[in-house]
């Protein structure tokens, strides 16, 4: 009887844990929702802290703030050090806005316990002045931090442009001598100046990689050769062109500067006819590339057709073009012949004049293209044939609108398809908007 008693007992707890188990096993699976939602029954709180980690990290800062208050072990999680290494201060109006804003009391009490955890800091502001000067007052809290990534995104202009000069040059300032171990820095469109590129430079000069400041007007050609000559760990680099200079170049080259792998240069004009570019040598060229001979150099222009004269009548070591504006076919027939090392060519607009020959000249004498993309421009289907024809398979990017293409007397659309699919290794079609 006792033995019988303890099979009762035993299959009893059987049965028990195989209900259990049963419920767990709903209980993870099941969709349901309100109050008989069997996952309310899940301990959530004896989750591993890694586990919970991973799930705020993907959580906005209200969202984590909420989670926060689930128990004691998520709200221990909410303080530990890794999940604040990394965060985004979304700013905004919301009656100028779609973006939601980070709340300010959150933010005071982010900086007040995580500010010395920060290092890879970005902060994303609509196009409100008063948005960009909160970026700056919390900015300016940051005595404690020691950031190596710091980004400035205006989701629209003018935003940190309408900020004083003094106001953001003082937040900065706080960043850059105080965090001495800033490795990355993207501060487009934004009143940084001579003076703040000098403190940058005197507390993170062994620590500076990549520094992307296109569009901040009070930066002078001696402002960014100060970077160069004291920063010799830059690798990237991103800036207008009316600063780039012979002596920028031949700084980057220096024997005790590492390879400089990535220079993006903006061209543009917002004023047509009232700005003339200057000129780089040939040599200045040469030097950086015989000192980098890997380094991409990327070059974004917005300019009117009669204010290309600078560009382009010698040798560029050039290796990615975007034209946003109509380009002549004057100065494409002089990429075919000056650019050599094109990689990647984009023309969003040329006019009503066949490109043919320019392009046979660019596939010819730019062995390296692998990447085209032509909007408003003209090219007969003959002539676009040889162009791929001589290209070949290494064209891996092709995007052309079908309106682009001219039907001659040798090809149609439909006779264009099949052989530029057999030049190119693929199935290819044009474009019906271009995917660039």
């Amino acid at each position: 009887m006792k033995r019988a008693g303890q099979k009762v007992v035993a299959g009893t707890e059987a049965h028990g844990t195989s209900q259990t188990s049963k419920k767990q096993k709903t209980s993870l699976c099941s969709s349901g929702f309100g109050e008989s939602d069997p996952c309310t029954s899940m301990d959530w709180g004896s989750l591993p802290h890694h586990v919970i980690l991973r799930v705020f990290q993907f959580l906005t800062l209200v969202d984590r703030a909420r989670a926060s208050s689930v128990c004691r072990r998520w709200n221990e999680v909410f303080h530990i050090p890794d999940l604040w290494r990394r965060f985004e201060f979304e700013l905004s109006q919301p009656a100028t806005s779609y973006l939601k804003s980070t709340h300010p009391d959150l933010i005071q009490q982010i900086i007040k316990r995580h500010a010395d955890h920060l290092q890879y800091v970005s902060f994303k502001v609509d196009s409100s002045t008063e948005s960009a000067e909160a970026a700056c007052d919390i900015l300016s809290q940051l005595v404690n931090c020691s950031i190596k990534t710091l980004g400035l995104i205006s989701t629209a202009k003018p935003s940190f442009m309408n900020v004083s000069k003094a106001h953001f040059a003082s937040a900065l300032t706080v960043v850059f001598v105080n965090s001495k171990s800033l490795s990355s820095i993207k501060i487009d469109d934004t009143p940084l100046d001579d003076p703040s590129l000098k403190v940058l430079v005197a507390n993170n000069s062994d620590t500076l990689k990549l520094l992307k400041m296109s569009s901040c007007p009070h930066v002078s050609p001696a402002g960014i050769l100060c970077v160069a000559d004291q920063c010799h760990g830059l690798k990237e680099l991103a800036l207008n062109y009316y600063i780039l200079s012979d002596e920028l170049l031949l700084a980057l080259s220096s024997e005790k500067h590492v390879d400089l792998e990535h220079l993006r240069i903006d061209v543009v004009s917002e004023n047509p006819g009232q700005v003339q570019f200057h000129t780089i040598k040939k040599q200045s060229w040469d030097a950086l590339v015989k000192h980098s001979p890997k380094v991409n150099i990327v070059m974004y222009f917005f300019l009117y057709e009669d204010e290309f004269d600078a560009f382009f009548r010698e040798e560029t070591p050039v290796t990615h073009l975007y034209f946003g504006r109509a380009v002549s076919k004057a100065m494409l027939g002089r990429i075919g012949m000056n650019c050599p090392r094109l990689i990647e060519l984009v023309v969003c607009a040329n006019g009503l004049q066949p490109l043919d020959d320019e392009l046979i000249q660019i596939a010819e004498r730019c062995k390296n293209l692998t990447a085209m993309g032509l909007g408003e421009c003209e090219v007969t289907c003959r002539g676009f044939i040889e162009f791929v024809k001589m290209c070949g398979g290494r064209l891996t990017q092709l995007s052309i609108m079908e309106e682009v293409l001219i039907p001659d007397s040798d090809y149609s659309l439909d006779r264009l398809h099949l052989e530029v699919s057999k030049h190119l290794g693929r199935m290819w079609f044009p474009d019906m908007m271009p995917t660039w």
